[in-house]
C-alpha cells in the first residue's frame, strides 16, 4: 500500500483532481498541428486588452518586490466600481480561491454541502477535500431546482452553492428566485453564490447581487477577472460579503496570494470600458453563430447566458471530441457533469467559431 496515500486525509485519498481544459500546446506537440484552436476553457478570445496591457508593463521592473498583500488599490478599485466597503471584499486566486477559502474556513466533516446536479466540478472536489458530506440536488430543465435544493437544506448544512450562470450548463436563474431562496435559508447556513459569468448575462435579467450581502450576512459573492476581464492566466477574483465573513476568509487567505501583476492588471481592467464592452459584442454574436449552426446540424443545445454552449450531440459525444482534437479543434467534453452526450463550446472569434462549425460538420460526416 502507498505509504503517503493512507497518511493522506480520508476526503482526499479518493479525491479525483480538477482536469482543465487541454492545453493547445499540447494537443499541438502530439499531433504536430501548426495551428489550433481552443474553445474548451471558457476563455476571452480577444486577448489581453490594451489598458491592461500597459499597466503589466509599467509593473514589470516592481516584480522583485512582494505585492501589497492586503491588495488595496485593487480594493479601493472595486469598492468604488461596486459601491462596497472595502472590508468587505476578499480577494482570491481567482473566484475558485473564495469557493476554497469559504469550505476551509467553514467546512468540517460533520457537515454537509448543497449544490446541484451539473453544476461546476470544483463544488464536489471542495467538498471531499475537507471530508464533509454532498449532497446532489437532482437538476430541473439542466439547472438549478432551488425548491428541491431548500428541502435538501438540514441541521447540518452548512454551505449552499449556486452558480448563476452555471457552468456548464449556461442556465439561468431568475433574480427575485435567487433571492428568495437566499431569505429562506437559516442564517448558520452560508450560500455561496458564484457570478463568474456575471458580465455575459444580457443586463434585462441580470441578478444584481451586489448588494445582498446587506440584508444577508450568510451570502458570499464570488465573481473573477478571467472571463469577461481577460485575465485567466493572471488568475485573479474575489468575494464580497458581510464584513464579518470577509474578515474570516482573510485570515485563512494566503498571505500574497494575488500576485503583483494580476493585482495591476485588475484594476486597469476595471477601468477599460471599452474592452468590455467589445467582449460582450464578440460573445453575442459567437453565440448566435454557433447555435445558428447547430440549428443548421440538427443538434440541440442548452440555452447559455454565459460564455460557452453546451450542445447535445445525440450520441456519446467522446469519439466526437477526438475526432475534433485531430482536426485541431479542443472543445470540452462533459461526462464528468453526467452529461455524455453533450460538448461544452466556449464562444471564440468569428473565425474561430467557422473552424470548429466546419470541422464539426466533417466528424458529423464521417469525414
Amino acid at each position: 500500500m502507498n505509504l503517503f496515500l493512507s497518511l493522506a486525509l480520508d476526503g482526499v485519498q479518493q479525491l479525483m483532481p480538477y482536469v482543465p481544459g487541454k492545453p493547445a500546446e499540447e494537443l499541438q506537440r502530439e499531433l504536430g498541428l501548426s495551428e489550433v484552436i481552443k474553445l474548451a476553457s471558457n476563455e476571452n478570445p480577444l486577448g489581453t486588452g490594451r489598458k491592461v496591457a500597459e499597466a503589466i508593463r509599467n509593473t514589470l521592473p516592481e516584480i522583485s518586490r512582494y505585492p501589497d498583500g492586503s491588495g488595496f488599490a485593487l480594493k479601493t478599485a472595486l469598492s468604488a466600481r461596486w459601491r462596497v466597503d472595502a472590508a468587505q471584499i476578499t480577494l482570491g486566486n481567482g473566484s475558485s480561491e473564495i469557493l476554497e477559502l469559504v469550505m476551509r474556513t467553514f467546512v468540517a466533516p460533520e457537515h454537509e454541502v448543497v449544490f446541484a446536479q451539473h453544476a461546476f466540478a470544483l463544488y464536489p472536489i471542495l467538498t471531499q477535500a475537507v471530508g464533509a458530506k454532498a449532497v446532489v440536488v437532482p437538476a430541473k430543465a439542466y439547472g438549478h431546482d432551488l425548491d428541491a435544493m431548500r428541502a435538501a437544506v438540514t441541521d447540518l448544512t452548512r454551505v449552499v452553492f449556486i452558480a448563476n450562470p452555471n457552468n456548464p450548463t449556461g442556465t439561468l436563474l431568475a433574480a427575485q428566485a435567487v433571492e428568495e431562496f437566499i431569505a429562506s435559508l437559516p442564517k448558520s447556513v452560508l450560500c455561496v453564490l458564484d457570478e463568474a459569468y456575471y458580465e455575459f448575462v444580457d443586463p434585462a435579467v441580470r441578478t444584481e447581487s451586489m448588494h445582498w450581502p446587506d440584508k444577508y450576512p450568510n451570502l458570499i459573492i464570488a465573481r473573477t477577472f478571467s472571463k469577461a476581464y481577460g485575465l485567466a492566466g493572471l488568475r485573479i477574483g474575489f468575494g464580497v460579503s458581510s464584513p464579518e465573513v470577509a474578515d474570516l476568509l482573510n485570515r485563512v487567505r494566503q498571505p500574497f496570494n494575488g500576485n503583483m501583476l494580476a493585482l495591476a492588471a485588475a484594476e486597469a481592467a476595471l477601468t477599460d470600458a471599452d474592452y468590455l464592452t467589445e467582449t460582450i459584442a464578440v460573445n453575442n454574436a459567437g453565440m448566435a453563430q454557433l447555435t445558428s449552426a447547430f440549428e443548421a446540424l440538427g443538434l440541440p443545445w442548452i440555452p447559455s447566458s454565459g460564455n460557452f454552449v453546451s450542445v447535445d450531440m445525440r450520441q456519446p459525444a467522446m469519439p466526437l471530441y477526438q475526432a475534433l482534437l485531430r482536426k485541431g479543434v479542443i472543445v470540452r467534453p462533459v461526462a464528468n457533469y453526467e452529461m455524455p452526450n453533450h460538448l461544452r463550446v466556449s464562444i471564440g472569434t468569428e473565425r474561430e467559431n467557422r473552424i470548429f462549425i466546419d470541422a464539426l460538420s466533417q466528424v458529423l460526416q464521417g469525414v
